[in-house]
């Protein structure tokens, strides 16, 4: 008789198992008390399991060096207070998990505050990353709470090891399930992993420092310093900033970092990185940023007169998508920082922006425009454009590549068709770029900054084009990339074969480069985990 088969446990069923206990009980708050309760959660089980990996990794050195690690004279030694050399921290006895999961269920509230308290005393990386007393105030039935602490207990990166960010993931989910609560003012984004890999792909944040002007729960910060490890091997040679305006999203970030052992500083607080720049006189190697969308009650009268706008006037009040890109130039090292960061469709052509726009082309400080597909994201349908700002477009070796003088160039390069992956199992349509698709955007990218490439004929229609400034005055200013990219009339006769030939002679000798920096790419994302889908 055939054994019966077992269903496979699927992160997305425990997380619907966890919103239906809170969804039921009582005194389980606002969705975002409850939401911050999952996190606190999936927090303590994250670093309680490290803890007993770390226990374990240091049994098997013993071992190795031939102590063993059950005598009662090398446990007292090395097990009672032991310290790791790998970002673990080390637990008391009440902040581990193992202690919380054989608490009695009617004392399980205070023992998780408990646990809270004792990590917070103890650690100053941590302190600062949850409230204490979330559980005894929320005082959730006996039952409840175990049925939830049973639940978490299943979320383990040993199960779920391809999922590089799970903290991030699980903070996804219940924005997801929970978006249609929010308003478009209290809406927050979880930024796909594709798009951050994309951005960092494309501006190669390996070393130096890295900013985050408005870093939610630093997914930004930990699929970087994922690919940092894939491609150099050495987060160490990254600094992380940034600054987040919610304070549970502040607070989550602190945790999220502090689990991967990156060291941050998030400024020390919660708060807006407008009215309150907590890095103000800092300027960074580069910046990747997600920021709120066509974000509305931004503006204050005290920044009327903000340093930030002092070269290309003040932004428009009616949302801050360029006081965004002010804030982040203004950020950027003045001689060779690079930013790559998101921005809504309406910023290429807002009109009420134009002259803030003009001088930005002006002045040099756009290198790349790249329209994304729609349904990326899980919580917007929007489609949405990479920008990327490069203080130094004058040439010169950068990575190890050799860059061309881009000056008076720009790129624009258009994958609004690229929808072949869809991702299954999403209440709503959605799509993903595969590693493939992120290294042939990048090598398109990259070749056009290498030496030998030639900007004025840099082109492939209905995909990307290098553009002059000139031409781009001649449009008004407008970023929008289908003013400049050539696209074909399908419907026309078109003699394909000639047409193919002469895009053929003009591709055939960035190729190599091409598919040489693609493979490498791909390489590097594979060894974090994020294969072709």
């Amino acid at each position: 008789m055939a054994k019966k088969k077992e269903d496979a446990l699927n992160l997305d069923a425990v997380l619907f198992k966890c919103r239906d206990i809170l969804r039921k009980a009582r005194n389980a708050g606002s969705f975002f008390e409850k939401r911050d309760m999952m996190l606190t959660l999936v927090f303590l089980r994250f670093i309680g399991e490290k803890f007993e990996d770390g226990v374990a990794h240091l049994a098997d050195d013993l071992r190795a060096q031939g102590l063993d690690p059950d005598d009662p004279a090398i446990r007292a030694a090395f097990f009672d207070d032991p310290s790791f050399t790998d970002g673990t921290y080390n637990l008391a006895p009440e902040a581990r998990w193992t202690t919380i999961i054989n608490t009695p269920a009617p004392k399980l509230n205070a023992a998780l505050d408990t646990a809270l308290h004792s990590i917070a005393s103890t650690s100053r990386q941590l302190k600062g990353c949850f409230i204490e007393g979330t559980f005894t105030q929320r005082g959730l039935a006996p039952a409840d709470i175990k049925q939830l602490v049973d639940e978490v207990t299943k979320i383990s990166h040993k199960k779920f090891g391809a999922e590089k960010d799970l903290i991030g993931r699980v903070y996804e989910y219940f924005l997801k399930e929970f978006a249609v609560n929010a308003t478009k003012e209290e809406g927050e984004f979880y930024t796909p992993h594709d798009a951050v890999q994309l951005i960092a792909a494309m501006i190669e944040p390996f070393d130096g420092t890295l900013y985050d002007p408005c870093c939610g729960s630093g997914g930004m910060f930990i699929q970087s310093a994922d690919l940092v490890r894939a491609k150099q091997g050495d987060i160490r040679r990254i600094n992380v900033y940034g600054q987040e305006k919610e304070p549970a999203t502040y607070r989550l970030a602190k945790m999220n970092l502090a689990l991967r052992g990156i060291s941050h500083d998030l400024g020390g607080m919660s708060d807006s990185s407008f009215t309150h720049d907590l890095h103000k006189g800092l300027y960074f190697d580069y910046i990747m940023a997600n920021p709120p969308f066509n974000l509305k009650n931004w503006w204050e009268p005290a920044l009327a007169h903000d340093p930030r706008w002092t070269d290309y006037g003040t932004p428009p009040a009616s949302n801050a998508n360029y006081a965004w890109v002010l804030h982040i130039l203004y950020h950027l090292k003045p001689l060779d920082g690079v930013a790559g960061f998101l921005l809504s469709n309406g910023a290429l052509g807002d009109s009420d922006a134009l002259a803030i726009r003009q001088k930005l082309i002006e002045n040099d400080k756009i290198e790349a425009i790249i329209i994304l597909p729609r349904d990326l994201f899980i919580t917007t349908d929007i489609s949405v454009t990479l920008w990327i700002l490069n203080q130094n477009k004058r040439g010169g070796v950068y990575h190890g590549r050799t860059l061309r003088d881009r000056r008076g160039e720009l790129l624009f390069l258009d994958l609004r068709t690229w929808r072949e992956n869809p991702v299954k199992g999403e209440q709503k349509k959605k799509v993903m770029l595969d590693s493939a698709q992120i290294a042939r955007a990048a090598a398109i990218y990259h070749t056009w900054q290498e030496s030998g490439t030639d900007g004025a004929n840099y082109a492939e229609p209905e995909l990307y084009r290098s553009v002059g400034t000139q031409e781009i005055a001649a449009h008004g200013y407008s970023l929008i990339p289908s003013n400049y990219i050539t696209f074909v009339d399908h419907d026309l006769s078109i003699d394909y074969d000639a047409e193919m030939q002469r895009i053929q002679r003009d591709m055939k000798a960035l190729l190599a480069r091409e598919k040489r920096s693609q493979q490498e790419l791909i390489e590097a994302f594979e060894g974090i985990g994020y294969g072709i889908q």
